[in-house]
């Protein structure tokens, strides 16, 4: 089985460019672990990953 570490930014600018904009820097550079490597990652894949991806990072926010 093929693993491969990529960050945000490389999943988002091979398979939904137009979210980058929305993502802020610290998300774009998360670490992701891909099972069977970028090759194998389809756009719906990609848009999972983003929101896990945001909610992840939204954890640790508080709103006043």
């Amino acid at each position: 089985m093929l693993v491969e570490t990529v960050k945000l930014s490389t999943i988002v600018m091979k398979l939904t460019p137009e979210m980058y904009p929305f993502l802020k820097r610290h998300e774009l550079e998360s670490e992701i672990v891909l099972r069977n490597g970028l090759a194998a990652l389809e756009t719906e894949d990609a848009m999972e990953i983003i929101q896990y991806s945001i909610s992840e990072h939204q954890k640790d926010v508080r709103l006043h």
